[in-house]
């Protein structure tokens, strides 16, 4: 069994299925009207296959470079039936995510970087506090010592939210009033998990981006201070999107890839809608890997992401994950 089949099994696979459900609904449905009735893949399919990936939130982008990757596969192979289209769609969806490096693809951080420090960025209501709280608790059943640092000190609910989520996982959390210089709560945050020789730091940032240079110098400050005590942190800067506003998310990783190396994509509140195309979108046209998927409000409703899995579910495809 390979490293990722450890990581995603039936389990997760069935919480995958059913958090994708509306995206499925609404993915598939619009791809079937497509099909149906037709028997051979020409330029008329294809135009109104265009139509009804854009209509899934796929993008138009990604949509026309998928539409053109099946232009070639029909011209090379002579002749594709519509039977073999989903198949064939759903392998050019796969080949354009890109995979998280294979030492950031679980709960167990690389015994090389210690602590492990992620620092998490997205705007205000997207989830962020909820997803570093998760992230807590994965890490944290997969046997890590987490410490959590509150470095949105602008918003007093951020830090009141994180002070919870710390509470309720029960990991450790450094935090100062509100107000405060952020990158002095980070410094503190790192210096502390040093000290408690933690396994694993996750940084929450306030998230604004009305005014880009503001919170780009506010975000470069945080990583110079944490350099101070670990030259080669952040090891990973994880942007949280809203999957639940479509093309919106898109957006605003453009906005947040232009003022900040993120390297980590998590996209939460899947469950609840059916614009789960985004996903292929923003992994795409970023060209980063998505790492997380938030289908559900249970604590451990945040998956890893596979693109394998992902595709499969959107497709409704009922395979059995060794």
């Amino acid at each position: 069994m390979s490293f990722l089949g450890k990581l995603f099994g039936k389990k997760e696979k069935e919480t995958l299925d059913q958090g994708l459900e509306k995206t499925k609904q609404g993915f598939f449905e619009k791809i079937s009207k497509v099909i149906i009735g037709k028997t051979t893949v020409d330029d008329a399919l294809l135009d109104e296959l265009e139509e009804a990936l854009i209509g899934a939130d796929v993008g138009v982008d990604t949509t026309l470079a998928l539409i053109e990757r099946i232009q070639e596969r029909v011209k090379k192979e002579k002749y594709i039936s519509t039977s073999e289209l989903n198949k064939l769609l759903q392998d050019e969806l796969v080949a354009l995510l890109v995979d998280a490096p294979s030492d950031q693809m679980g709960f167990l951080p690389p015994a090389n970087k210690k602590p492990y420090i992620i620092l998490v960025v997205g705007v205000n209501g997207v989830g962020k506090t909820t997803t570093i709280g998760k992230l807590a608790h994965h890490y944290k059943e997969a046997g890590n010592q987490v410490v959590l640092g509150a470095a949105d000190t602008f918003r007093a609910a951020a830090v009141d939210q994180l002070t919870i989520w710390s509470e309720r996982v029960g990991v450790a959390i450094v935090k100062q009033s509100m107000g405060s210089d952020p990158s002095a709560v980070a410094f503190d945050t790192v210096q502390s998990a040093i000290a408690k020789n933690a396994d694993v730091v996750i940084i929450d940032t306030a998230g604004r981006l009305h005014n880009k240079v503001h919170l780009m110098d506010e975000l470069n400050k945080i990583k110079r201070v944490i350099q101070k005590q670990l030259p080669e942190a952040p090891h990973e800067v994880l942007l949280v999107l809203d999957g639940s506003t479509g093309q919106n998310a898109l957006e605003q990783a453009k906005q947040f890839l232009a003022v900040t190396n993120v390297n980590a994509l998590a996209i939460t509140k899947l469950d609840g809608t059916a614009k789960g195309g985004v996903v292929l979108a923003i992994a795409h046209q970023c060209k980063i890997p998505v790492k997380y998927i938030g289908v559900g409000e249970q604590i451990q409703d945040l998956v890893l992401f596979n693109k394998n899995e992902f595709v499969d579910s959107i497709f409704k495809l009922n395979k059995e994950v060794s």
